[in-house]
């Protein structure tokens, strides 16, 4: 195990944290795969041949005995565990809209610190955490979830900035339209499959593995000038609003 990299993949059991879990490994890392329930940690673990490890993101000290577990400061953090509830703001529950940044924004705080302790004793390590295009450009009936991506690029940013100094750097990937994950109900409707497909520049929906290969491309020493980055991964979408409007003709 000496000299060996490490890594940890928070909501490494969904279909993105499995992707991540799977490209660190082919990179050459021992991986913790750290997600909430304890039965499908174990089984996804054992799958992906990575260390289980069944925390709350929320619970400080539930990290923490994680991280004891897995018995190695990280040299890279994958914070990638999230979740959804939509509805529009006039219905939502406060308990669902709490809930959200909880999960979204606390949960990438509470174990980015707790790793960057160690990080910054032993004077280097990565933290890559995982946005959304809803961070930047939303739409109605996404309840709280463009609020916690936003600030958790937001978070991105403070992290780095103080963080860089001890040798630690941080960075953010934004997904786009991916066929997978909270979105994977949304696009079992074969007509919003081509609908969303087709309105994609690159015209297709995005893959678990295109977040991991930018997730794999940031830990790379190839990146090893880039800090404090929000990296979208959309096929183009959030910058193609102009596509969609019609065009003004220019005059003969």
């Amino acid at each position: 195990m000496a000299g060996m990299k490490t890594a940890i993949v928070t909501g490494g059991s969904g279909d993105i944290g499995q992707a991540c879990v799977t490209t660190l490994q082919a990179d050459g890392y021992h991986v913790g795969l750290l997600d909430l329930n304890p039965e499908r940690v174990a089984e996804t673990a054992e799958t992906l041949g990575a260390v289980g490890l069944s925390a709350d993101v929320t619970d400080e000290n539930a990290v923490e005995a994680a991280l004891r577990e897995f018995g190695h400061v990280p040299d890279v953090v994958v914070n990638n565990a999230g979740i959804g509830r939509f509805a529009s703001l006039l219905d939502m529950p406060l308990s669902d809209f709490r809930q959200v940044l909880d999960v979204n924004l606390v949960g990438p705080f509470v174990v980015a610190r707790a790793a960057a302790r160690g990080m910054v004793s032993r004077g280097s390590g990565q933290i890559i955490n995982i946005t959304s295009i809803n961070a930047i450009t939303t739409g109605p009936g996404t309840g709280s979830y463009p609020a916690s991506k936003a600030g958790l690029q937001k978070l991105t940013e403070i992290m780095a900035l103080e963080w860089s100094a001890f040798g630690v750097r941080v960075n953010a990937v934004a997904p786009g339209f991916i066929d997978a994950g909270i979105s994977t109900p949304f696009y079992k409707d074969p007509e919003v499959r081509e609908l969303r497909g087709s309105a994609v520049p690159s015209r297709r929906l995005g893959l678990p593995e295109d977040i991991a290969n930018a997730v794999s491309f940031l830990a790379s020493d190839r990146a090893s000038y880039i800090n404090g980055h929000h990296l979208v991964v959309d096929g183009g979408v959030s910058v193609s609003l102009l596509t969609q409007l019609p065009r003004v003709k220019p005059e003969a």
